[in-house]
């Protein structure tokens, strides 16, 4: 990771948003508890790098209690990205809407994989000067339903396919496009992982645009895809290290409503 301070002060007027760098911060506040569930110290090391007014996004955030929906998210994707790279060490990974996300980094820190990070251009400008290029990781600077980005970026071997917090984003038709166009890249197969909230959150949450009713909506769209796993994100509530919180998701978890709010998607193809 690059060593000296970066001014993000003026990063909104460039169309970043703040949930870019709230996501991050949260990660970082989160590695500091004695046991997190992440841990994700290059969140931390970045949030120590950038020039910006994090009391003011703390305020926002509040991340004293968000932090553990972000952590658990991240940490039943990377289980899953660690178990598919176990099987599969020659694979490619692509990652889309990366943000500043570490990831490559927590599961690929000697960069021994073709990894690829994709976001927009000015994201990845910004990303640039957080974490450099090294190994064989590469970030493309491209919008996911743009055309042409996925040429450049090999289809003979398995793929793991991360989308965190990118599909409920899209609208519909973009997801289902952008679904197609992946498997039919990929001739090798591989995995799909994703987040996205149930329909009536949603509806709820004003940026969001799509939300699956279930996996087998899914796999309507698209043939190729079936699922293998769709974990609740309260799953994983015996993780987290506060009991107030973790007794809070507890009893989420034992209401079905609640318990399917958000959910993580495991699809092969």
């Amino acid at each position: 990771m690059n060593g000296a301070k970066v001014d993000f002060r003026g990063a909104a007027g460039e169309g970043v948003t703040w949930t870019l760098l709230a996501t991050l911060y949260l990660r970082a506040w989160e590695s500091r508890l004695p046991e997190p569930i992440l841990g994700d110290r290059y969140a931390a090391e970045a949030v120590e790098r950038i020039d910006y007014d994090f009391a003011a996004l703390r305020r926002r955030v509040r991340p004293a209690s968000n932090q553990f929906l972000v952590a658990l998210r991240a940490r039943q994707l990377d289980d899953w990205s660690r178990a598919f790279l176990a099987r599969h060490p020659n694979a490619v990974v692509l990652q889309l809407g990366c943000g500043m996300d570490s990831r490559m980094l927590r599961l690929d820190p000697l960069g021994k994989l073709r990894w690829f990070d994709v976001d927009v251009p000015h994201v990845i400008e910004l990303r640039r000067r957080i974490y450099p290029e090294r190994g064989r990781y590469t970030m493309i600077g491209a919008s996911v339903t743009d055309d042409g980005w996925l040429e450049g970026v090999p289809a003979d071997r398995p793929v793991l396919i991360v989308a965190e917090g990118l599909l409920p984003y899209l609208t519909p038709d973009e997801a289902r496009t952008l679904l197609s166009r992946l498997t039919g890249h990929f001739t090798a197969g591989g995995e799909l992982i994703f987040d996205a909230p149930a329909p009536w959150m949603a509806r709820l949450v004003e940026p969001f645009r799509w939300a699956p009713r279930d996996a087998r909506e899914i796999e309507r769209w698209n043939p190729r895809l079936r699922c293998a796993e769709q974990t609740p994100f309260t799953t994983h509530h015996r993780r987290i290290p506060v009991r107030r919180y973790r007794v809070l998701y507890r009893l989420m978890h034992a209401v079905p409503a609640l318990r399917n709010a958000y959910r993580e998607f495991r699809f092969t193809f």
